[in-house]
């Protein structure tokens, strides 16, 4: 009976309140109200409906929503297209091994703006390579559970468009590279292009040697890095470039034993079964000196060498399980093993890397003149290559006579503090 009474007086609590503050509560309940008409209509009703205020605003701006949704759509629709043609997060992996290859070829200071040039050049190729990729195998791609979502299979994007696409970001990066950074690299990236596209494209439908002409072709890009940062290719350019193509082959071997029935639907020659597990299994002990061999060739400190030992020997470990018992589950840790080593390995590279004395402008500095002398003469000698005698003796003769000594013909190419100021003498 207590608790009858207890409802019954909470009742008329809540009626009281109620009938006290309807008032208040009646303009939310009525917005609230609108809003769910509005929602319910199409977009034209939804316009026709809105407030004043609202279409003013929409006119004030002059977006009219349905081109301006139509224009969004069409963005995102061949953005996304674009995106799946490059392979976009492969081709950001090739952009983070150039980009590697370019810290290590760089000397104390590390030229940043040419470093993003050399990725930006290097991702358009790598873009480039994979669109045309997809261009040659659009057939075999639509019998491929995995790829046959792709723009050319499923019809998202025309033929045409994906020419164009595959062209202009092919052209506009080699040319990148060529103007911002040298000719090596340029003819690197146009080569590995032609590379992937004529010879590794093909191959995978004839033999299963694809796997190697593709690890080839991704052992380019730390090159093109280190060409752009020193000007040429040094016996240290060749240290990380071996550890991706050895990477490379566990790393492959373990996609195409997971993805082997999609393979064989799609007519592509692949390695598959117990010999892909032994092929993986080789290459990681192949990777097993490279960190001592980056310290003899000068690119790494000593303490690199046990650092990327111990972490092949993890990778290596997951490829011996693979080989041991060659199952679906196998081959799939050690693919994401692999997946795990290759930044590993590159950031503790990158982390004992002792800066590269070959490059143009280390050799400058240490041709340059002592003291001094920073006549253009004296630049002019150390560009030349001259020997150390013959600069020796201009030096005696500057020496002993002052008259002799050429003042630069325009201020700023002096010592002087400021260009207005006059150019001293050295002596």
């Amino acid at each position: 009976m207590q608790g009858i009474f207890a409802r019954d007086a909470r009742r008329k609590l809540c009626a009281a309140l109620y009938q006290q503050h309807h008032h208040r509560l009646a303009p939310v309940a009525a917005a609230l109200d609108q809003v769910r008409e509005i929602s319910s209509l199409s977009v034209d009703e939804g316009l026709a409906a809105a407030p004043p205020a609202a279409k003013s605003f929409d006119l004030a701006y002059g977006k009219p929503p349905a081109a301006f949704s139509a224009a969004w759509d069409g963005m995102r629709h061949y953005g996304r297209c674009y995106w799946e043609l490059s392979k976009a997060r492969l081709s950001i992996l090739v952009v983070m091994t150039s980009g590697a290859g370019f810290v290590l070829g760089s000397g104390s200071v590390i030229d940043v703006p040419c470093l993003g040039w050399t990725c930006l050049g290097t991702m358009l190729a790598a873009a480039s390579a994979n669109s045309f990729n997809q261009i040659l195998e659009v057939t075999n791609d639509s019998n491929m559970k995995r790829t046959m979502r792709r723009p050319l299979p499923s019809g998202r994007i025309s033929m045409e468009h994906a020419l164009a696409w595959a062209g202009t970001s092919g052209s506009v990066g080699i040319s990148l590279l060529a103007y911002q950074t040298n000719a090596t690299v340029a003819a690197l990236g146009a080569g590995n292009i032609l590379l992937y596209t004529l010879a590794y494209t093909p191959m995978k439908q004839l033999h299963p040697a694809n796997t190697w002409i593709g690890a080839i072709v991704g052992a380019v890009p730390p090159l093109m890095g280190w060409a752009a940062a020193s000007g040429h290719l040094d016996p240290g350019a060749w240290v990380l470039a071996s550890a991706l193509y050895f990477w490379q082959l566990p790393h492959f071997m373990a996609l195409s034993f997971m993805c082997s029935k999609d393979y064989l639907a799609g007519g592509y020659k692949m390695v598959s079964g117990p010999k892909a597990a032994l092929i993986a299994l080789r290459n990681c002990a192949y990777l097993l000196p490279v960190g001592f061999i980056a310290h003899y060739a000068g690119v790494t400190s000593g303490f690199f060498g046990p650092e990327a030992a111990i972490l092949t020997a993890g990778m290596g470990t997951t490829a011996a399980l693979f080989y041991r018992d060659p199952t679906l589950q196998r081959a799939r840790h050690m693919f994401r093993a692999s997946l795990l080593y290759l930044p590993a390995l590159m950031f503790a590279m990158l982390l004992h890397r002792v800066p590269n004395r070959n490059t143009a402008k280390e050799s400058l500095d240490n041709t340059a003149p002592s003291g001094n002398e920073t006549s253009l003469e004296a630049v002019n000698d150390a560009l030349l290559e001259t020997s150390g005698s013959e600069r020796l003796e201009k030096k005696k003769s500057k020496r002993s006579n002052p008259e002799d000594y050429t003042r630069p013909p325009i201020a700023y190419a002096s010592a002087a503090p400021f260009p207005f100021l006059p150019v001293p003498y050295f002596r």
